[in-house]
């Protein structure tokens, strides 16, 4: 059948035959992202019992730091303090725990120690007992160290190496600390308590030595050094050995100016106490590290 006329002037929207069809239009693929991940590894599954003790740890490791931090603010001690009050507990046990010749060796020697610069040498000639403050000292001197506590006292009698005269040398350990010792020490720097005769060291006489006849009357020269690095008082006490009287006893740092003329002075003996003093608490100071089989001063 013959299609139906057009009215006119309508478009024909059919093809005419043998006219070329419309191009095809090829649409891009969806853009491809430029940054490629990997891919995630599976997340383990929680286990309470592992997060709670990681949890339980950090809270006693900040525990611990918080107390100790916490106790160094409360007590203020700081790493050295705590190191010189260990030191001085350690040196205040000195007494009991070393042997004698560590304290007080058979033999000093004093190089430059003697007067004029001289070389001396002391040999021990009788060791005490230790004992306390109320034997071993005068009331007054003991009063005197009262401040800062006395634990023990050990003593030990020396001659020099002509037997010419003697010395008594000892020690107070006391109970203090560093600070009771520094202010006693300042004490008896600036009130000269060092040099009071009435505050002289008692001496250690020994029957069947040179030292037999070694009393109060024969005491010419003396020293107290308070240490300020240790829980010790050091003193010495020297005299003839004859025995003979001393009418005008000298401090040694008196006995030992140039140009003394005293009798303690010119015999040398505040070079005696001094020196022997001297190299006790020195040893005293290194007794913790020295080997306890030394000698010599």
């Amino acid at each position: 059948p013959q299609p139906a006329p057009r009215p006119a002037g309508a478009a024909d929207p059919a093809p005419w035959p043998g006219a070329p069809r419309p191009p095809t239009y090829a649409w891009p693929p969806p853009e491809t992202p430029a940054e490629q991940t990997t891919r995630l590894r599976p997340v383990p599954s929680r286990r309470p019992g592992r997060t709670a003790a990681a949890v339980a740890c950090v809270v006693l490791g900040l525990g611990l730091l918080g107390g100790a931090a916490a106790g160094t603010w409360l007590t203020g001690e700081s790493g050295p303090e705590a190191a010189r009050r260990d030191a001085y507990a350690g040196v205040r046990e000195l007494w009991h725990n070393r042997p004698v010749d560590t304290l007080f060796p058979p033999t000093l020697k004093g190089d430059d120690a003697g007067p004029g610069g001289a070389d001396r040498v002391w040999n021990r000639i009788a060791v005490a007992p230790d004992t306390d403050c109320a034997a071993a000292l005068d009331p007054l001197l003991a009063t005197a160290l009262r401040p800062v506590g006395c634990e023990r006292v050990v003593r030990a009698t020396y001659s020099d190496a002509t037997a010419s005269s003697v010395t008594t040398v000892g020690m107070v350990f006391t109970e203090a600390d560093g600070e009771a010792m520094l202010a006693l020490h300042n004490r008896f720097t600036t009130e000269g308590l060092g040099k009071r005769r009435d505050l002289m060291p008692r001496t250690l006489p020994a029957e069947g030595t040179v030292a037999e006849g070694f009393g109060s009357g024969q005491r010419a020269s003396w020293t107290v050094r308070i240490e300020t690095d240790a829980p010790v008082v050091v003193f010495a006490v020297s005299g003839f050995a004859d025995g003979r009287t001393v009418e005008d006893p000298r401090p040694a740092t008196e006995a030992t100016e140039a140009g003394a003329t005293s009798t303690a002075a010119q015999a040398g003996l505040g070079h005696d106490a001094q020196g022997i003093a001297e190299r006790i608490g020195g040893r005293l100071r290194t007794a913790t590290t020295a080997p306890a089989t030394e000698k010599d001063g």
